[in-house]
């Protein structure tokens, strides 16, 4: 042992007296420290002084005085592809939200309160982080840091049109402007950029569709003739728009089975644009393209759509409806005169897609039944693997994302797996890393948020566990996330009530002792689609509920370096039978994996939560019995059976009524006999 062994011994002896696992100690270790001299920098921290160099060298050839790096796509996606990842080649930051800007002189990253930990163990100290996530304060910065007169570029192809008015509000009496740089500037010093995929397209099979995509151009074909502004022709450019129109899938994006494209629909005709040599002769037959008529598809390369576009705007009697909330600046500066263009937040594709048919809810729900089997598995082997010490949290998310690849239909998780544990679960949107890895123990709460993409559905579902003994606080902090989520569940309101409207009632329970989480409480969800499937959900920008849409409902807690708890389940609108009141909705509850029963205290759920509580676990039993059976998951079926007893109120902790009680009751009733 080195000299300094006893240093180590003694530190590590400290850090168990308090409290503190060893992976605790590491954790404080992980982020920069750009004060000292020399700077600390984990060994997560990528150098990026050859990158800025390269890319100040074209800002002056390009006479301009910063550069805005957003960190998405042409298609502003959530979600982007290795080839779009701009800002994190720039500034070694991965996280999915963000915003690069750099000048001559200085390079800063702005991203929100999920991603500052992730951000100061990525970034190196060439990049100052802000916190800040508004455009005003971007926009602010770059005054500060461009003197007056000077130009801002950036790739229009990757800013919304909202992005762009907000920049040009923010800079308008600064006397520092925006300049459009249509051919990006990092993608030229970007040598090793990952090619695009070549994996041939698909068409889903007829068993997972009720309509077919000429029925779907009709349909919208109806909602353009029937808008009173009369547009002739609708441009589509959110990925997963051309892929629901045309019931097909591609691989270009992780976890999202999406490819790049698209399209242009009019009344007579259908422009589809992507790269044509991913396109088969059997998909070329199946989208009547070698015709040109009403119903053929005309297919198009995805690099001409600009061009195309001009041209279409140039004909005489032309206007475009599109979706401001995903199409690009490039693609809006050209539909001009302002009397050719028509706008709407979201596309009637993204609304039609929302809500799904008959067939759709029962293949998505069909999903949720095998996709809680594969968490099922995970809980029960975590439950006994733990206390032997030998597991981490890459370990468990390798086993649930084994686990779902085993299930039928299967075609990969939905999302890079969150499990995390202790002061890692503080972080909303941590996934481990080798470097930050931790092992899991009795001592800890633990968070795993996953999900699945199945041929007929999108699973995404997260479950918050401790293996020993919860704190008085962490018992409470979960028992009010779990009646938040209850709470929005079980609620009853007009068909059309937005989201948000009844957000806070996942927060209630958690108010009303001053607690409360940073994140959304839930977004919509697809059929095989992205796992945040807009534009449902609960935030001020989702439409109104309605029945066949499916959401997430997910409140939470974070206690920062300590632990973190969500619980997230995926619902459907359904309708409800009122005693007076008709059109009314609520919620069916599709995610079905029990609850940990050792973390809720009943002594504070209402008679109400714990009635919907109790049904939710038979309706477990119910679904996933029978498939749990069909799998010869006997041990597995016996842990839910465990798992998913009926609860009774108590005074700290939920307990068991059923055959627990009809014992005890026996017992009582012997005794009393014998006395």
């Amino acid at each position: 042992m080195p000299s300094c062994g006893w240093l180590l011994l003694l530190a590590l002896s400290l850090a168990t007296l308090t409290g503190n696992a060893v992976g605790a100690v590491a954790y404080e270790r992980t982020e920069r420290n750009c004060s000292l001299s020399p700077p600390y920098l984990p060994s997560t921290a990528v150098n990026t002084t050859l990158q800025l160099q390269e890319l100040r060298e074209r800002m002056l050839h390009e006479n301009i005085s910063a550069y805005i790096i957003p960190g998405t796509d042409a298609h502003l996606s959530e979600y982007i592809a290795p080839r779009d990842a701009r800002m994190a080649f720039m500034s070694g930051f991965t996280g999915s939200a963000g915003t690069a800007v750099v000048t001559q002189t200085k390079a800063a990253l702005w991203t929100d309160s999920r991603y500052w930990v992730q951000a100061e163990r990525q970034m190196d100290c060439n990049w100052e982080l802000e916190r800040d996530v508004s455009i005003s304060n971007v926009a602010e910065w770059l005054i500060s840091e461009v003197p007056a007169g000077g130009e801002i570029g950036f790739d229009p192809f990757l800013f919304s049109l909202k992005t762009q008015e907000d920049y040009g509000i923010n800079l308008e009496s600064s006397n520092r402007s925006l300049k459009s740089v249509p051919d990006n500037l990092v993608d030229p010093l970007w040598t090793d950029r990952p090619p695009i995929p070549s994996e041939k397209l698909q068409r889903l099979p007829d068993r997972v569709i009720q309509r077919s995509w000429q029925m779907k151009v009709d349909h919208i074909r109806n909602q353009i003739r029937d808008n009173p502004y009369e547009p002739t022709a609708l441009l589509l450019s959110a990925l997963d728009e051309t892929a629901w129109l045309f019931n097909m899938r591609g691989s270009d994006i992780p976890y999202n089975p999406f490819f790049y494209s698209y399209t242009l629909l009019t009344m007579d005709q259908i422009w589809l644009f992507l790269h044509m040599d991913r396109v088969t002769d059997e998909l070329k037959v199946y989208l009547n393209a070698s015709c040109k008529g009403p119903l053929c598809v005309q297919l198009k390369s995805y690099d001409s759509v600009r061009e195309h576009l001009k041209w279409y705007v140039a004909q005489p009697g032309v206007k475009v409806w599109i979706g401001t909330e995903y199409t690009n600046y490039a693609l809006y500066e050209l539909i001009t005169p302002e009397e050719k263009l028509m706008t709407s937040t979201y596309s009637p594709v993204l609304i039609t897609k929302a809500v799904k048919d008959d067939t759709e809810q029962r293949i998505l729900r069909d999903a949720h039944v095998r996709d809680a089997v594969a968490v099922i598995q995970l809980l029960m082997w975590l439950e006994k693997a733990v206390p032997e010490g030998k597991e981490t949290e890459l370990t468990a998310a390798d086993y649930v994302n084994t686990c779902r690849g085993k299930q039928k239909d299967s075609k990969g998780p939905s999302f890079e797996t969150i499990s995390a544990s202790g002061p890692n679960a503080a972080l909303a949107h941590y996934s481990p890393t080798a470097e930050t890895n931790r092992k899991l123990t009795v001592d800890e709460m633990y968070l795993v948020d996953s999900g699945g993409q199945y041929l007929d559905g999108t699973t995404d579902i997260t479950r918050t566990v401790h293996w020993g003994t919860p704190t008085a606080m962490q018992k409470e902090a979960f028992t009010r996330v779990l009646m938040g989520n209850i709470e929005i569940s079980r609620t009853i309101f007009p068909s059309g009530t937005r989201g948000v409207n009844m957000e806070m009632l996942g927060r209630r329970a958690l108010w009303e002792v001053g607690l409360n989480y940073g994140h959304g409480t839930g977004h919509g969800v697809g059929n095989y689609f992205g796992v945040h499937e807009w534009p449902v959900g609960f935030q001020s920008n989702n439409i109104p509920f309605r029945t066949g849409m499916f959401t997430s409902i997910e409140p939470g807690y974070y206690k920062e370096n300590d632990f973190g708890i969500r619980i997230e389940d995926v619902a459907v609108v359904v309708p409800v039978n009122t005693k007076y009141g008709h059109n009314f909705l609520t919620f069916d509850t599709v995610s079905l994996v029990p609850y940990d029963r050792k973390l809720i205290d009943t002594s504070i759920l209402s008679s109400e939560q714990l009635q919907w509580l109790n049904k939710y676990y038979e309706t477990i039993r119910k679904l996933v019995g029978p498939e749990l059976d069909r799998q010869k998951l006997h041990a597995e079926k016996d842990w839910m059976l465990k798992h998913t007893e009926s609860l009774v109120e108590s005074g700290s902790s939920a307990s068991v009524c059923s055959s627990s009680l009809t014992l005890l009751a026996l017992a009582v009733a012997l005794l009393h006999n014998v006395l």
